[in-house]
């Protein structure tokens, strides 16, 4: 019966392969649970309200991904959205927590009425692939960006040297390049669980070792989700001061969540020829709907997560790996302590080799004409540089057209290109930079 209704035979897979592709992308994307809540947390939002309303809007996204779209794509509440509105909307323009959770909800709702008008699947499929291919594979160096981060492999430095060399001396270092170079092999001998069992052994590893803590308590009461439940502000978000915000909210959300929908589309091989991705409204329908539920719920917007990638990369195929995520983040009520004890240089690396096997999507980026691979290049180190995959996309939005435009190839344009183009240049505009 399962197998009938997540068509797992049509697609390649089977129970078993889901599974470990659900508990794949749930480890990699667990420290989420963490992190929003703290993010929330200086917004002014109380830290155990926070993380129980990113897990329940966590369930209800994979639910539907999983028993409507029946996609291998974990939803959740989006990590850059959620600094974006507590540092940037609440912190430093001052606006309420609970009118950034109105303006989540229009958000959701009006995505929901352009999907249902078939107004954001037509925007999605009229975009050039060279672009679609770009966003795939920027999103690919940001995710190994995050992973090398996360793992101390390279570290943040100053307004000279954004970046540099961590310390590889280090044994947690040194434990997440070994842990690359464990999952590569792994890949390399075909193992289906590659990344699974890398994060396994990382993790005891180093807790063996001491290298993180080894948690003193495998459950925990479940958090208290009242303090944040149904506190959004709908008319403070229709405020005329706030309307530039507003404005930003919207196209961040079409731009993140369409991005990373293509990118993780992309890398499962449900594209087609054209680069499209067949019954796009069905994820799109999910996502606003789960956005919607979220500002109910007290949490910020909500999309494909990257990190799904991790369990395409093990061979999830189907709606019924979602739902494991969905099961496992709702066991996470209760196994916190568990959950969120799995240590970065245990999944750090998994997102490293991840991000970078999506990279391999630039190559149907056509590199004899600078039109088609100027706007793709200029998104990817955008997305990159800026640390914000929104701006990267945007920024190929304009490119593009108007690189057709004076090179005098005008017709190999379409209205769709053009819209994005002046939304784009507006959303550059608004920016509360």
């Amino acid at each position: 019966m399962i197998s009938n209704f997540f068509r797992l035979k049509d697609l390649g897979t089977d129970i078993k392969t889901e599974l470990v592709g659900g508990f794949t992308s749930f480890i990699t994307m667990a420290y989420m649970l963490i992190i929003n809540s703290k993010i929330l947390e200086m917004a002014g939002m109380p830290f155990e309200a926070s993380m129980a309303a990113v897990i329940y809007t966590t369930f209800i996204g994979c639910m539907i991904m999983g028993l409507y779209a029946n996609r291998p794509f974990a939803v959740a509440p989006l990590v850059g959205e959620c600094a974006f509105f507590a540092y940037t909307v609440v912190v430093l323009m001052g606006f309420s927590w609970q009118v950034v959770l109105g303006a989540v909800f229009l958000s959701g709702v009006v995505f929901f009425l352009l999907t249902a008008l078939n107004i954001r699947p037509w925007l999605v499929n009229s975009m050039p692939e060279s672009l679609k291919m770009s966003f795939g594979a920027g999103l690919g160096i940001f995710l190994a960006l995050l992973g090398l981060l996360k793992s101390g492999i390279v570290e943040a430095g100053n307004a000279e040297i954004p970046v540099h060399i961590g310390n590889w001396q280090e044994p947690k270092v040194m434990l997440a390049v070994f842990g690359v170079v464990l999952i590569v092999v792994l890949l390399a001998k075909k193992v289906k669980a590659a990344l699974l069992l890398g994060i396994i052994v990382l993790t005891i590893i180093s807790f063996l070792f001491g290298l993180s803590d080894v948690p003193s308590s495998l459950m925990s009461a479940p958090p208290d989700i009242r303090p944040v439940l149904g506190q959004l502000d709908i008319l403070g978000a229709i405020d005329l001061k706030f309307l530039p915000v507003l404005f930003v909210i919207f196209v961040v959300f079409y731009v993140d969540t369409m991005g990373t929908l293509i990118g993780v589309s992309y890398k499962a091989g449900f594209l087609d020829e054209k680069g499209n991705l067949p019954e796009i409204k069905k994820p799109m329908f999910t996502d606003s709907l789960t956005t919607v539920f979220a500002s109910l719920l007290g949490t910020t917007t909500s999309g494909v997560f990257l990190e799904s990638a991790t369990g395409v990369q093990t061979g999830a195929r189907s709606g019924l790996s979602t739902v494991f995520v969905g099961v496992l983040f709702l066991l996470g009520l209760f196994f916190a302590p568990l959950f969120t004890s799995i240590p970065p240089e245990a999944y750090a690396p998994a997102l490293i080799v991840v991000g970078l096997l999506m990279i391999s999507g630039i190559s149907r980026v056509d590199f004899s004409d600078p039109t088609e691979y100027i706007p793709s290049c200029l998104a990817i180190v955008l997305m990159v540089f800026t640390y914000n995959a929104g701006i990267g996309m945007a920024a190929g939005f304009i490119a593009y057209p108007l690189m057709k435009l004076f090179s005098g190839q005008r017709e190999k344009t379409n209205p769709a290109n053009w819209i994005l183009c002046v939304i784009s240049i507006i959303f550059f505009v608004l920016y509360p930079y």
